[in-house]
């Protein structure tokens, strides 16, 4: 039950800045090497974790949305935010890849887009699409990319 709860708290709006993907990748390692657990267990459970924690930020942007451009930090940086949410909707696909990709700004996007108004199921297919790349990519790192390249 680990590697979900680390793919959760890494991508999880505000927890995520605080977790580094670094640990996931570790267990998930440690996990493979050892044989605990086979690779694509490894993965559907990160795909897991990483889904809902996307959803999770995704929704809390979309109710606090509205309320969220009156607060005092929305106001202090309007333009940042404004810039963010233009982006977002013009880049719309590539936002939430990219968002799901870099590890900076893993746990922001899904809020970002959820606050700019972004359509539910448009949001969860592009969602579910990045984690799978995601955890796909977390699966060659955790086998390293010499062993699958001849």
């Amino acid at each position: 039950m680990v590697v979900p709860v680390l793919a959760f708290l890494e991508a999880c709006p505000g927890v995520g800045l605080l977790v580094s993907g670094v640990i996931l990748l570790t267990v998930s390692t440690v996990l493979y090497t050892e044989q605990l657990t086979s690779l694509s267990h490894i993965m559907l459970l990160a795909f897991a974790g990483a889904c809902l924690s996307d959803h999770l930020g995704f929704y809390l942007g979309r109710w606090f949305g509205p309320k969220f451009h009156h607060t005092a930090l929305a106001k202090k940086y309007v333009t940042q935010l404004h810039k963010g949410e233009t982006f977002i909707l013009k880049y719309g696909t590539s936002a939430i890849v990219l968002g799901r990709l870099i590890t900076a700004v893993r746990s922001v996007v899904p809020l970002m887009v959820g606050i700019s108004g972004t359509q539910r199921l448009r949001f969860s297919v592009i969602d579910i699409t990045a984690c799978a790349i995601w955890s796909l990519g977390l699966g060659l790192l955790v086998t390293g990319l010499d062993t699958l390249i001849p």
